[in-house]
């Protein structure tokens, strides 16, 4: 069985810096057991109401951002698509209770293709995207992940896209990874001893109960790929940090695997 991971994505930027993070993801691929079939990824940036799926032939490149580098412009991540995986992921939602419709048209959007691009360069392997929405309980956003998990049977590897600490109005532009505030990390420190030790009673009332809550967390989106990759993870309940550093004071990067 396939591990399933969160991955913070940054910036739109974080495809084309050099840092301790992105030199992580660039060899993470080497650490998975075997190539995955294909990836499912939950991705911040692809809000919707209703559970999306993916379901295209091969992928266009969103770019969802502006004033960043031309550089980031040109890119692109082309990678197929699956459409009887798609059917099979809807199959699975409703199977759960879950409500979704399958989207034929959408590309990918940055927090799913530059998280990829600098894991899996190729774009050679089948992806299945996949939409948050914000308006659902914790607890359901765990189960949408729940309802998944078989999927890593079949060497599919599931991602959830976004960041722990996300606060784009408390950044500090300029400052080093040295840099830390402490606020982001009492929180980021607060949510991984609940993950560690599968604590979903008090990770699901995190906005109540975890320190600075709001200030790290001032919109879910980001937060969400987390539970939805955790509960993919609920066969085994098995959570380990794999990497964490900060850019600009604030902005978490980090990753997880749940096994």
């Amino acid at each position: 069985m396939i591990p399933s991971y969160f991955f913070a994505h940054g910036a739109p930027s974080l495809v084309i810096e050099d840092h301790e993070y992105t030199r992580f993801l660039k060899q993470f691929a080497a650490s998975l057991p075997r190539k995955p079939k294909a990836i499912v990824i939950f991705s911040a940036h692809w809000e919707s109401r209703i559970q999306e799926v993916g379901s295209v032939e091969t992928h266009g490149t969103i770019y969802d951002f502006s004033g960043f580098p031309d550089a980031l412009y040109q890119m692109t991540y082309p990678a197929p698509g699956d459409v009887p995986l798609s059917e099979q992921v809807s199959a699975l939602l409703s199977g759960a209770g879950i409500g979704n419709r399958l989207d034929t048209r959408r590309g990918l959007d940055h927090g799913a293709w530059a998280v990829l691009k600098l894991i899996f360069p190729n774009a050679d392997i089948p992806v299945v995207a996949l939409s948050v929405n914000r308006y659902l309980s914790n607890e359901q956003q765990y189960e949408i992940g729940k309802a998944l998990g078989e999927l890593r049977e079949q060497d599919i590897l599931i991602i959830g896209s976004g960041g722990i600490v996300h606060n784009l109005r408390q950044i500090k532009w300029g400052a080093g990874a040295e840099t830390v505030d402490s606020w982001a990390l009492e929180f980021d420190q607060w949510i991984q001893e609940r993950l560690e030790n599968w604590n979903t009673e008090e990770l699901f009332r995190y906005e109540e109960l975890a320190p600075n809550a709001s200030r790290s967390v001032p919109t879910n989106e980001h937060f969400i790929p987390l539970l939805l990759a955790m509960g993919s993870g609920d066969a085994n309940r098995k959570a380990q940090l794999l990497h964490r550093s900060y850019q600009w004071g604030s902005l978490s990067l980090a990753a997880w695997q749940f096994s």
